[in-house]
């Protein structure tokens, strides 16, 4: 499998009114009341799993591809610009990072993975943590996967797709940079990635996404919200062996703050 990362940061806008929250519209997915995202503070970094320490509760992992708008997503989620930090330089950030969305709620910014100019060590034990977290961590409830829309369910993606519908973790296929293309060509990957996922039998969300023009933020933190709250059996059901991830000799990761 992979690593991931990026370089998480203190720097938020000022703090709303913590009595706020924000209501869904009512064509997202449930008329329910979310927390207020821009709360979302970092918590934490850690290089491997066991360093994960005095963490307990529910978490919602973000994974894909350097370069896929994984940490701008988050970023706009929350509303601040550098919440999850993002770089032009492939690699560079390589740690696990926490986010408190409440109490006993989080985000997590995994690194991203497909690129990686360091030794196959290095590759090596980016993999073996990201593999550990995925298989092993009893607080993640559900994984969202960015991918660029128009370089959609790459070998990899497909690889983290098979995993979690072995383990029937709840799934959220973010396909990011929508702004890039018309309303016609969203809808056609949307349609397309929609049936590419039946060969793997998960039911799985697709929702066209695009940090600048703010399109499908609503739907993302309804998602979030909702699976966070899932009980756990609801939610996944882990089983070490299942994960196609753990062969160390597959594809390394790597991380990228973006």
């Amino acid at each position: 499998m992979k690593s991931w990362s990026s370089t998480a940061s203190a720097d938020r806008i000022a703090d709303p009114d913590p009595l706020k929250a924000q209501a869904l519209p009512e064509d997202a997915c449930t008329r329910q009341v979310i927390p207020d995202f821009r709360r979302t503070v970092f918590v934490q970094s850690a290089a491997r799993l066991c360093d994960l320490k005095g963490i307990s509760g529910a978490e919602v992992a973000f994974a894909g591809r350097s370069n896929s708008g994984k940490s701008s997503a988050l970023n706009a989620l929350c509303e601040q610009r550098s919440l999850a930090r993002t770089s032009r330089t492939p690699g560079r950030t390589r740690l696990i990072n926490l986010f408190r969305l409440t109490d006993g709620q989080y985000l997590v910014d995994l690194p991203g993975y497909g690129y990686a100019r360091v030794s196959e060590q290095q590759r090596r034990a980016w993999q073996t943590e990201l593999t550990r977290y995925l298989e092993r961590r009893r607080e993640l409830r559900g994984l969202i996967i960015t991918m660029d829309i128009r370089h959609f369910l790459k070998p990899l993606d497909r690889e983290l797709i098979d995993w979690a519908a072995q383990t029937r973790l709840r799934l959220l296929l973010l396909l990011t940079k929508a702004d890039k293309l018309g309303a016609e060509a969203q809808a056609r990957a949307r349609r397309e990635s929609t049936l590419a996922l039946q060969e793997f039998g998960v039911n799985a969300t697709v929702q066209p996404f695009s940090a600048p023009k703010r399109l499908g933020i609503d739907e993302t933190r309804a998602w979030i919200w909702e699976t966070l709250n899932a009980p756990r059996e609801e939610a996944a059901s882990l089983s070490p062996a299942t994960n196609p991830a753990s062969d160390p000799a597959s594809d390394p990761v790597s991380n990228s703050g973006e």
